[in-house]
């Protein structure tokens, strides 16, 4: 029977590996990774670059294959569909993967950003793949340090405040208003910097972005004033780079609705 370990490998500092990813590392034959193009090369180097500090030469393989591209103009009632479309595409450059790259008896990993388990598609595609009964394997998954928890770590705070839930959405969720109930919401997957729907409210923004890589960058304090310098350095960064993957804090202040 194959194996597949799903790994999370941290938010991007190798450094956050942890001890059981290490092990699941050191027991996979074959990697998998899903090449991104020429902008987002340094996400594939940044896996490489895990592997080669972790394992010897010449103890696995990589097999890299074409990420399949995503419609992002799809907006509203056309969103879901886009994004299914998407993963089924992924699911189908997954099962080739497994069933022509990998062994009967050798273990194969996907290097997961963050956390499996938050925000991520591989956990469903892999059911996808399975669900069609081409190919057999079994899967595990190793947790990871999410953007999540790397972003509140780096700016020296928590997610929640005493007896208080927090709440972990998409820019796109945000737009449509702010959680009720909830004084402190996470923002994940957010192309348009949607908290500056809400910069004339009372309300500290904690920013990052490219967390735990050499490129870090990250802004804090009353939302008015942080952001517009957030805006600033975020687009001089996606020019530097190309691309940008940032997640932030808002805490709403007592009192406030």
């Amino acid at each position: 029977m194959r194996k597949i370990h799903v790994i999370g490998i941290g938010a991007g500092d190798p450094e956050q590996l942890t001890l059981q990813a290490v092990r699941a590392l050191r027991s996979t034959d074959v990697f998998f990774i899903l090449d991104k193009g020429e902008v987002k090369s340094d996400l594939t180097r940044l896996r490489r670059d895990m592997l080669d500090a972790h394992l010897p030469q010449g103890a696995y393989r990589v097999v890299e294959a074409r990420d399949p591209e995503r419609d992002r103009r799809a907006g509203g009632a056309d969103y879901s569909p886009a994004v299914g479309d998407w993963r089924s595409a992924r699911a189908g450059i997954y099962e080739r993967l497994i069933a022509e790259e990998l062994g009967e008896d050798e273990t194969g990993a996907f290097l997961v950003w963050g956390d499996p388990a938050l925000y991520d598609s591989t956990l469903g595609i892999l059911e996808e793949v399975l669900a069609g009964d081409t190919v057999s394997f079994e899967y595990d998954v190793v947790p990871g340090i999410s953007s999540v928890s790397a972003l509140v770590a780096r700016h020296r705070t928590g997610l929640n405040r005493v007896a208080r839930p927090v709440q972990i959405t998409t820019g796109r969720r945000l737009a449509e208003g702010f959680p009720q109930g909830v004084d402190d919401v996470v923002v994940m997957l957010d192309a348009h910097q949607t908290f500056r729907q809400y910069a004339q409210e009372d309300i500290d923004i904690y920013w990052g972005a490219y967390i735990g890589t050499p490129d870090e960058i990250l802004v804090s304090g009353p939302i008015a004033e942080a952001a517009p310098r957030i805006e600033r350095v975020r687009a001089e960064a996606r020019d530097r780079k190309g691309w940008i993957m940032d997640t932030y804090l808002l805490r709403r202040n007592p009192g406030q609705e």
